[in-house]
């Protein structure tokens, strides 16, 4: 991603903030197979010692990807935030000079790392029970996956794998027309 200097956000807690609450993102691999890209929910562990954490999604055991992400495959998982239109009409410049054009802001994070792949049952339960809290938990009435019947929830627990990134690197974007009057 280009990034110039003006919109670079290099704090990394914000960062991680960033993807907490837009965490549905593009877990993307690029490998001698070619390159896909695959929308899922993801769910930020923090790391210990000044780690940049850990990304945990899954994918269904029906979607080919995933044996593509084995031993410690890197991988890209990319963010977005809000976005939106800007019309050279909101400059003043425009006015005086005329020389604007139209651009567009938003907010994207990037975040490289290297991946497993993760089929322990007790793992996967962990991490539907954190993934589902982390959008419950505004809720008046939040859902928990104990709300469902367990049958259920095994068979379907049997159905996926997790994917494990550790983060190695984290890009952010904010462009928010902060290079503008």
């Amino acid at each position: 991603m280009y990034v110039p200097n003006h919109f670079k956000e290099e704090d990394q807690e914000k960062l991680q903030q960033y993807i907490r609450d837009y965490g549905f993102g593009l877990l993307v691999i690029a490998d001698d197979e070619g390159i896909e890209a695959n929308h899922v929910p993801f769910h930020l562990s923090s790391g210990a010692n000044n780690s940049l954490g850990y990304l945990h999604c899954h994918l269904a055991r029906s979607n080919p990807v995933w044996q593509r992400i084995q031993d410690g495959a890197r991988v890209l998982a990319v963010f977005q935030g809000p976005d939106a239109y800007v019309s050279p009409s909101w400059y003043p410049i425009k006015a005086e000079t005329g020389r604007v054009v139209p651009t567009w802001n938003y907010l994207a994070i990037h975040a490289h790392g290297s991946a497993q792949i993760i089929r322990d049952p007790s793992w996967l339960k962990q991490h539907l029970h954190q993934l589902t809290g982390q959008h419950e938990m505004k809720r008046d009435t939040p859902w928990s996956v104990d709300d469902a019947p367990t049958d259920f929830t095994e068979r379907l627990v049997q159905a996926i794998v997790g994917v494990e990134i550790k983060i190695e690197t984290l890009t952010g974007k904010l462009k928010a027309s902060q290079n503008q009057s």
